[in-house]
């Protein structure tokens, strides 16, 4: 492939076009995988020493002491069988997008499945038949999945860590184009650019119209996108023009055939949020859409409740020397009160006193928030406290209320750490939409008040999809999405999410 192309915008640069060779992911994929295997030995191996206090290995000439000779049928058939559950989990994909809450999931689940099929061979084939009378050990299963588990989540993490660092150096990024050139596909470009670790790299983009930003190459158009694939050697479309013509994408997939691989994505606007809550009855002949009136069921109520006190509680002990220390900083630090109790709005428009450390002088006035965030609402360009790289909303530009240390524990959100005591009260949830200030509930549209429908959250999806950089109306609509998608699983990826969002200080201020 030539190290540069020259389109009808410009020179698309050899970095644009970078393929790692085809034969570095089978290589780095098998080195993985033997480790792995090492891995399960080692944790096999280990859990029987732990449990009958006794080396695997012979003294002598042998390798296996006589007393592991039993276990050495498992140990044959625990590798394969880890690699292999390992696999059809998807834990050796090394393509496009990863999470590390899914990765140890993905991990944990293959692992348990794994170690249940062991036992199962364990007590079925006796080691052929040999150790008929022999008794395995419980133990020595239940110590291999707690070894196996520990080695294998710190090695895969670290497996992810490294390709997360190769992306940020553009190694090991899928080559991908954007068909469209409004403003979901300028908002994909940007994402993905400013995103590397999400593993694609964007070449130009096709469309029958220039697009608003020369950072990125047009290649071609519409009617050309089987060529421009070809010719660029695609493996990610993604399409952001809902106006494109259904045929005209068919037509470019029948012409690239099935064997060059090619993934066809739809990415529609960031948030159109069309209800999946939502279920087909019928009314005599007449079929009907019923949208539920609760966003969650009773069940998920009492599931989500139950979830908030066993967190609000672990997390209230955890960080309990962090409370002491927070506290005499902000008490030494300026004249006032340690808390700081401000009415917000919960669910379903009950207002509440929401505890926070105190982080502006005792005699600060809220007239100046209020004026920036009715900016904020009402979408003013001058609502943007930070940059057009960095934008920052509803804050107040180099806020001279707030004092040193309210500085760092807002950097660090130590600052919210107190709302575990409105969680525990039942006025907050660990995860929900954020905690709305009665004056910003007045200045909302209907559509906006939906926001409400559930308990307001100390962290949630506005807050590890951006915080403070999202608009006004991207935060109510994420808002809106994670009530309308609620689940567990949901909550606890978020979860996962919030710790690098505040150690980054994503959008905090």
């Amino acid at each position: 492939m030539a190290t540069e192309i020259t389109t009808a915008d410009r020179t698309i640069s050899a970095e644009d076009l970078a393929v790692m060779p085809r034969w570095v992911m089978p290589l780095v994929r098998v080195c993985i995988i033997a480790v792995d295997a090492s891995l399960a030995a080692v944790g096999f191996i280990f859990a029987f020493w732990l449990r009958e206090g006794k080396s695997a290995f012979a003294d002598g000439p042998a390798v296996w002491d006589e007393s592991f000779l039993p276990y050495v049928g498992i140990l044959a058939f625990a590798i394969p069988c880890r690699i292999v559950t390992l696999g059809i989990a998807g834990v050796y994909r090394f393509d496009g997008a990863f999470e590390y809450s899914r990765e140890i999931a993905r991990v944990f689940g293959a692992t348990v499945i794994s170690t249940l099929l062991m036992i199962a061979w364990a007590f079925m084939f006796r080691g052929g038949y040999l150790y008929r009378d022999f008794s395995y050990s419980r133990g020595v299963f239940a110590l291999d999945l707690l070894c196996t588990l520990v080695l294998l989540f710190a090695f895969h993490l670290a497996v992810r860590a490294a390709q997360s660092a190769a992306r940020d150096r553009g190694i090991n990024l899928i080559p991908t184009i954007i068909v469209g050139s409004n403003s979901e596909a300028e908002q994909t470009i940007s994402e993905l650019g400013s995103r590397r670790h999400l593993g694609y790299r964007v070449v130009g983009y096709v469309a029958d119209e220039a697009g608003k930003t020369s950072e990125t190459a047009k290649l071609g158009n519409v009617s050309e996108l089987a060529d421009v694939i070809r010719r660029f050697d695609i493996k990610e479309v993604i399409i952001t023009d809902n106006s494109l013509a259904g045929e005209r994408l068919f037509e470019a997939m029948m012409a690239l055939g099935r064997k060059r691989r090619v993934e066809f994505r739809f990415a529609p606007t960031l948030f159109d949020l069309l209800p999946q809550k939502t279920s087909v009855d019928r009314i005599g002949v007449l079929p009907m859409v019923r949208l539920f009136r609760s966003p969650l069921s009773d069940g998920q109520r009492f599931l989500k409740r139950v979830s908030d006190i066993i967190i609000a509680v672990i997390a209230a002990a955890v960080t309990s020397p962090i409370w002491i220390i927070a506290a005499i900083a902000v008490k030494f630090d300026s004249p006032g009160k340690v808390f700081f109790r401000q009415e917000r709005v919960g669910m379903d428009g009950r207002v509440f006193l929401c505890f926070k450390f105190r982080t502006m002088r005792a005699d600060a006035d809220e007239s100046v928030h209020r004026a920036a965030y009715e900016q904020n609402i009402a979408g003013r360009s001058d609502a943007n406290s930070g940059d057009e790289e960095k934008p920052v909303f509803g804050k107040v530009k180099d806020d001279p209320r707030i004092t040193r240390v309210g500085r760092l524990l807002r950097r660090t959100s130590i600052d919210e750490l107190p709302q575990l005591l409105n969680v525990l009260r039942g006025e907050m949830s660990i995860v929900g939409p954020r905690p709305p200030i009665p004056y910003e509930v007045e200045a909302y549209e209907v559509w906006q008040r939906k926001r409400l429908d559930m308990k307001p959250g100390m962290t949630g999806l506005w807050q590890v999809s951006g915080r403070s950089r999202l608009t006004f109306e991207e935060m109510v609509r994420v808002d809106l999405y994670y009530i309308e998608n609620w689940s567990l699983l949901l909550d606890a990826k978020i979860l996962a999410l919030t710790i690098p969002a505040v150690l980054r200080g994503d959008g905090a201020r």
